[in-house]
């Protein structure tokens, strides 16, 4: 039976197909529609926009952009809400909501009759929770985001959220700056529409999305508030409309080689290590597992080419108007499956051609003179990390990457806000820092507290940076030496859940490692007396205890897997 397109598409069946299609058109006139617009093929419009999410706050004109091009190209454009998500706004944090953002989104697409749709995001898990739920949804998509907010100028010096953020805040913990500067520094962080200026996050896996091929590469990094950016959602509704008549799956996109080729910018990023996560669930909603060893292999062999914060100087609108993404896939050439297709079916070799006509190597550099000759994320594993840790190398001391020394151990985010500034804490330069029960499976929802702070003591004797361990994330605007995504996480009862204040911990970042150095007949003893904490009972919080993966799967939900998953 041929499918159905349009508004035909997805009636509901009241035992009577015609008269639900019929209803359907009697409802959609209610709106001033046409006859003949009800007829043209749809394209669906996730409309993340909301007065809780300051990064897309440009939503609105995006969308009006879409229709545009959806007009042009002889579709008929609808919006639908969904859950929109932005990090500042949320409780316990928003990693906790991705999984459920992603739930909605495919069960609107899904549900909902369109025959392809135009995604909107921006905030760090908005584009993961769209690409998962495209993924699972096999509607044909187009990932659009709102952009990088630009820079400002303050003072003799540029600042943009959230790297400067971070910098400020650690010079007011070590009383390097008042609360006077404090407060007038606050307002001057971020002073334009978009997502963090720099490269974290959302500046990561717009980057990511644009290789994977759901959008232009150009498409990565225009600034939200240019021009060009309304002109790149007009393309993307003109794009929706082509798709319909070529279908292209998003799953058609998500393969082995293409997922490689994301790992490779990644690296060559100095991206956030939350990418990796977000990428892993992407990559499993297609059937394809990421491999932390194989992920070592290509680290080894990708240099750092971007010198942006947090891992450099510049900023993402620096990254655009240097060459962009283009520009650093050029220099990647050699490294990368150039035979992987876009939504238009044009190889990433095609969509390179002979190279940017410009390149500014102040913030993409060339081969031979990198940022770094390797990549920026490295795994961990061993005695602490069975399942494996990651480490941004990049953001990193290079003198902390051999340390085997004393712990401090923080059982949760409660004990770590109650003692990490205590003047009494048994706390030296040397030591570990270690917060365990924050992972997936925790209350906390993995937040992005893996960035311990220092503790006030030490930072006001000018300590910059110490090694802290955890199960959850940290910011990818953050930086400092920090093993992030402990796995199995304390509360799944990984070794994590055993380690004590002064049990003694050794990192190799050269061997790759992450050991506890605790005899098996003591760790025997602690896991006799250890207990799970207790599980919620009711709501989403339930709902993500009992089916979310650990860190290495994307921390995805079991159900929401491809069969054999």
């Amino acid at each position: 039976m041929e499918e159905k397109k349009g508004l035909a598409r997805n009636a509901a069946n009241y035992g009577d197909r015609e008269f639900a299609l019929y209803l359907r058109r009697s409802f959609a006139k209610s709106m001033g529609y046409s006859r003949e617009a009800l007829a043209r093929p749809v394209v669906g419009i996730a409309d993340t926009g909301s007065d809780l999410n300051n990064c897309h706050r440009t939503a609105p004109e995006l969308i009006e952009a879409v229709k545009r091009g959806v007009l042009m190209a002889g579709g008929l454009p609808l919006s639908f809400p969904t859950v929109s998500l932005c990090e500042p706004y949320l409780n316990p944090c928003s990693m906790h909501y991705r999984n459920l953002m992603a739930l909605d989104t495919e069960a609107m697409i899904s549900a909902q009759p369109m025959d392809a749709v135009v995604l909107v995001g921006g905030c760090d898990k908005t584009v993961p929770a769209q690409l998962m739920a495209a993924a699972s949804a096999g509607v044909p998509a187009v990932q659009l985001v709102t952009g990088p907010m630009s820079a400002n100028r303050f003072q003799g010096e540029r600042l943009a959220a959230c790297t400067d953020c971070r910098r400020y805040w650690a010079r007011y913990r070590a009383g390097e700056v008042d609360e006077a500067r404090i407060e007038e520094v606050e307002a001057a962080l971020a002073t334009t529409a978009g997502t963090c200026g720099v490269m974290g996050t959302a500046s990561t896996m717009a980057c990511i999305a644009a290789v994977l091929g759901f959008m232009p590469l150009e498409g990565a990094s225009v600034p939200a508030v240019h021009a060009d950016r309304l002109r790149i959602a007009e393309e993307a509704g003109a794009q929706a409309v082509r798709l319909i008549h070529k279908p292209v799956k998003p799953t058609e996109l998500l393969t082995p080689q293409s997922i490689e080729n994301a790992l490779r910018v990644l690296l060559a990023l100095g991206g956030s290590t939350n990418a990796l996560v977000h990428l892993a669930a992407i990559a499993g909603r297609a059937g394809v597992a990421i491999d932390y060893h194989r992920l070592n292999e290509l680290s080894d062999t990708t240099p750092v080419l971007v010198d942006l914060k947090p891992t450099g100087e510049g900023y993402m609108e620096d990254f655009h108007f240097a060459g962009g993404m283009k520009a650093l896939l050029h220099e990647l050439r050699d490294l990368l499956h150039l035979d992987c297709p876009d939504l238009d079916g044009v190889t990433l070799g095609e969509r390179l051609g002979s190279g940017p006509a410009y390149v500014d190597r102040t913030y993409i550099k060339a081969r031979e003179n990198p940022v770094s000759p390797v990549g920026g994320l490295v795994a961990l594993h061993g005695s602490l990390a069975p399942e494996g840790a990651i480490l941004k190398r990049s953001a990193a001391t290079p003198a902390l990457f051999e340390t085997e020394a004393r712990c401090l151990v923080f059982d949760g985010l409660e004990d770590l806000a109650a003692r990490i500034d205590d003047p009494a804490l048994d706390v030296e330069p040397g030591d570990i820092m270690i917060l365990k029960g924050a992972g997936p499976l925790s209350s906390a929802g993995m937040p992005e507290a893996g960035y311990l702070p220092i503790p006030k003591k030490l930072a006001r004797q000018g300590v910059k940076d110490m090694v802290r361990m955890s199960d959850c994330r940290m910011s990818g605007t953050a930086f400092g030496t920090v093993v992030l995504h402990i796995a199995p996480e304390a509360v799944a009862g990984g070794p994590l859940a055993l380690v004590e204040t002064g049990d003694r911990v050794r990192l190799s970042v050269e061997k790759r490692s992450l050991d506890l150095l605790v005899d098996e007949a003591t760790l025997a003893a602690r896991r006799a007396r250890w207990t799970p904490p207790e599980a919620p009972r009711r709501g989403w919080d339930a709902l993500v205890r009992r089916e979310v993966t650990q860190a290495p799967q994307g921390a995805d939900l079991r159900f929401l897997l491809p069969e054999g998953q």
